[in-house]
């Protein structure tokens, strides 16, 4: 029986939006994996609280945006877990929900280069190969020192760049390279645009953009 490859894309997902979705995909395609799990930040560590609309929506917004939309599923696992949100945990967790299964564990190159303030970000590596969207023409360098110096903090001295390396070859602990394409959305730019009373309906999927305006989320205070 070959192998089950999952993906694991968490985040705030404050909201999500249509740029994640092509990321999950472009991941898919790219790592050959049969399934991405969405996994909202219940109660995110670096995060405030006044910043992010209750966990409950998040995840209600996720499970419609990834709606009709095969191999990508919306998890619950760290809003159903107690306190702070750690990815090392859940990835933990989910290597124990999912045993045999290969897990990789997807993020943008912003993402990446915060790994250092996270807690025990060298735990991801035990259970997960690290996936890293990169733009091309983005400013993220691959090879510069801030992105050398979170590989050295994960114990890895280079890229498995994918293509060429084939997806199947990466390991465990490994971090792939993964070329994605640039989407000009932004949850924080959508959220402006709410709050300003503007429509933002052009950058998310149209369940969530009707959710989001069935609950009065994102508006400014009246």
């Amino acid at each position: 029986m070959a192998e089950w490859r999952l993906g694991i894309l968490g985040g705030t997902f404050n909201p999500i939006h249509l740029g994640h979705l092509v990321l999950a995909e472009a991941f898919r395609g790219r790592l050959g994996l049969d399934r991405v799990l969405f996994v909202p930040a219940g109660t995110p560590p670096h995060k405030p609280a006044g910043e992010l609309v209750p966990a409950l929506h998040r995840y209600a917004m996720v499970s419609l945006a990834v709606a009709g939309h095969p191999g990508l599923v919306a998890s619950p696992v760290e809003i159903d877990r107690a306190g702070p949100s750690y990815s090392a945990d859940t990835v933990e967790t989910l290597a124990g929900d999912w045993p045999g299964a290969r897990l990789f564990f997807l993020m943008g190159s912003d993402t990446f280069l915060d790994l250092p303030t996270w807690r025990t970000p060298e735990r991801l590596g035990a259970f997960a190969t690290l996936a890293v969207g990169y733009r091309a023409g983005s400013t993220f360098d691959p090879e510069g020192p801030a992105a050398r110096a979170v590989l050295a903090r994960l114990g890895r001295s280079g890229w498995r760049r994918v293509p060429p390396v084939a997806a199947e070859a990466l390991a465990p602990g490994e971090c792939a390279l993964v070329e994605t394409q640039p989407v000009a959305v932004s949850a924080r730019g959508v959220r402006e645009r709410l709050a300003a009373g503007e429509s933002a309906r052009d950058q998310l999927p149209q369940a969530v953009a009707e959710y989001i305006a069935d609950h009065g989320l994102y508006r400014e205070p009246a």
